[in-house]
């Protein structure tokens, strides 16, 4: 999907001429059920018993053809909201919220397809149609562009709705399955919408059975219907017009961006036990990374809507960190947090952190895929910065092909292997991931190499290490002297870093120090692209899950090595100096700070990666080895206990 390249103002004036037909929709009409069944319901009773009832509305818009034989329904969506509080014969204002809502994203949806037909023709066809005028060569573009109406009109009508009803869910802390929506229609937008109706109404009537569930069954209606469209539009053409302009409707302070999920940029609020860099000890490429990334996310600009580190190279937008229990991960996570929260303070900018944890996986088929997707969504959110965590994920996220794997933990592996590198992936810098797991081995190979970056997170390793972890973990509580050490001096970082770095001129793992060693002894020292790709080519001969990914990443990590600097603190101190530049100053001013890519760099970057990939392989070697063992011993105990059986 392209990036929308202006702002348009979608008039008032446009809203305000569909709000009688937005108004006739919920008021009443008649819907026959074609891709859903019709679940057994009561008509919503009216409150107001002794007048007369509202008129009902049928669809005359040309397009629509009904194939199914199924009788038609009454729908009567101010009823259904009215019947949450059966016992009050006035409207509340929750109700009256949600109905507004639901009215206002009508009627947008329906201004927005006009905007559309008019820029691709469309309403001329419709008006040839109508008159029996419509040539038979450009029947195929006329369907195809009422279908493109529709899914335009559905998006639309629960982006905006969903939008304006946060307000008012966001005090509520219900939250409804209300499973898959399934009347999506394409006709045209006059149909898609009343399908969609017709199914809400329908949710209400199963879900809704008080107040207190009257917003959060209609917003995971809209969630659902947003996925729906989103499906239904991927495999759709003459979209090119819609997705290329963003609207925007001033009075809702709402913005339309293709097939975007609006929301309000509000910030997480955040119990978390900060920490500070400091109080991380030892991890010090992890630390390193960690401060670099968490500075590179205030570099995102909200008008552009793009990071300019994402657009030099040397973004990271997804990472894992591995480590032995006990060695820093959760740690790495607080610190992290921390700098991000206290960046965006001083920016004053929306900050978002959450965190994917085994409570998402659900027993309810489809469920651990919602509740990832909305993980996701909650994050990418292009107008607040964002940093989501997946700790544990070796449990939450299960392996293809392993019958151990719960179909849960398969739902939550398919959604973040389409989100971190999907065909509709786009990186913009406003936020990034961290995957991270003690046993990294037991995480799916694909998702695993989804990760760009890797963070070894070992913990403390030298004895200046474990002096300065024992003396701040005691606490002040005492006078033990310090002794012969500079307390925290080992954990200055650049030096500390660049150490760690050097330390990659020669691999780690056993298995690829033999590779390496083998590589240098046939072509020398490698100093060219050639002989880096000769011993590219070695590894995976070696490996064979060392795929094109793997270079990439390596790449990918070689351009953060590139910029290998932190912003300066001062211009995270005052919002002056860079955060409130526009968006070309921001470029201009990182890529001075760049440095040349070096052969030590790309050396260090590949051992530091395939290291990483011996490792987790020696050890999920080790494990399938281990449970082969296991089922053997079994099956001879099997086997023992059958003899004596028989015998």
């Amino acid at each position: 999907m392209s990036e929308p390249s202006d702002l348009m103002e979608l008039k008032e004036s446009a809203i305000a001429d569909k709000i009688p037909a937005a108004q006739s929709l919920l008021d009443g009409f008649d819907h026959t059920p074609r891709l859903a069944k019709a679940r057994d319901v009561s008509p919503a009773p009216g409150k107001s018993a002794g007048l007369p009832g509202r008129r009902r509305f049928r669809s005359t818009t040309p397009g629509l053809v009904t194939q199914s034989t199924a009788r038609a329904e009454g729908v009567n969506l101010i009823a259904r909201v009215e019947a949450t509080t059966p016992d009050d014969a006035l409207t509340s204002p929750v109700q009256a919220g949600v109905l507004h809502a639901l009215r206002r994203a009508l009627a947008t949806a329906l201004a927005v397809v006009d905007q559309y037909s008019d820029a691709t023709g469309l309403s001329a066809l419709m008006k040839d149609n109508l008159e029996g005028r419509l040539p038979e060569v450009r029947k195929s573009e006329f369907n195809e562009g009422l279908a493109a109406g529709s899914v335009i009109a559905l998006h639309v009508f629960a982006n905006m709705a969903s939008y304006l009803l946060s307000s008012l869910h966001e005090t509520s802390e219900l939250s409804v399955d209300v499973g898959d929506v399934e009347e999506v229609l394409t006709d045209n937008a006059q149909t898609a919408l009343s399908g969609a109706l017709w199914e809400l109404d329908q949710t209400l009537a199963l879900f809704a059975d008080s107040e207190d569930k009257l917003v959060p069954t209609v917003t995971a209606f809209l969630e659902q219907l947003l996925d729906r469209a989103q499906m239904r539009a991927a495999n759709l053409p003459r979209l090119e017009a819609f997705t290329s302009v963003a609207y925007r409707v001033e009075e809702d302070d709402f913005e339309i961006r293709g097939f975007e999920a609006a929301s309000r940029a509000r910030s997480t609020t955040l119990t978390m036990d900060f920490k500070k860099p400091h109080e991380v000890v030892g991890n010090h490429i992890a630390k390193y990374q960690a401060m670099k990334l968490s500075k590179m996310l205030m570099a995102y600009d909200f008008d552009r809507r793009l990071n300019p580190f994402a657009e030099l190279g040397g973004f990271i937008f997804t990472f894992m960190g591995d480590g032995l229990p006990g060695t820093g991960k959760t740690i790495l996570i607080q610190m992290m947090a921390g700098l991000i929260n206290d960046y965006c303070a001083v920016a004053d900018y929306p900050f978002r952190y959450a965190n994917l944890s085994t409570e998402s996986i659900d027993s309810y088929q489809g469920k651990s895929a919602q509740n990832a997707k909305a993980f996701i969504r909650q994050i990418i959110d292009p107008a607040v910065i964002g940093f989501g965590t997946i700790d544990d994920i070796d449990q939450l996220a299960g392996i293809r092909g392993d019958r151990q794997s719960s179909a849960g933990q398969l739902e939550i592996t398919a959604v973040l292997m389409e989100s971190f590198a999907g065909a509709n992936t786009v990186v913009r810098g406003n936020c990034t991931f961290g995957m991270f797991s003690n046993y990294p081995e037991k995480v799916d190979d694909a998702l695993r190499q989804r990760a760009s970056a890797r963070f070894l997170v070992d913990g403390p390793q030298t004895r200046e290490d474990y002096i300065d972890i024992l003396h701040l973990l005691m606490g002040k509580n005492h006078d033990i002297p310090v002794g012969d050490h500079d307390l925290f001096e080992a954990q200055e970082i650049k030096k500390a870093v660049a150490a760690s770095y050097e330390s990659y001129a020669r691999p780690k793992e056993e298995a690829l120090e033999a590779v390496f060693d083998r590589v240098t002894k046939s072509h020398g020292k490698l100093d060219t692209i050639a002989e880096l790709g000769t011993y590219l080519k070695a590894i995976q001969a070696a490996d064979p899950r060392f795929t094109g990914r793997a270079v990439k990443n390596i790449t990918d990590a070689i351009k953060v090595r590139a910029m290998d600097f932190e912003l300066p603190d001062e211009w995270m101190e005052d919002p002056e100096l860079f955060l409130r530049k526009d968006y070309e100053t921001k470029k201009a001013m990182i890529a001075d700070l760049a440095s040349e890519i070096t052969v030590d760099m790309v050396i260090q970057e590949i051992n530091r990666y395939a290291d990483s990939e011996f490792r987790y392989a020696d050890k999920s070697d080790e494990v399938a080895i281990e449970n082969a063992v296991r089922e053997m011993e079994r099956m001879e105990e099997a086997k023992r206990r059958y003899l004596e059986g028989k015998g």
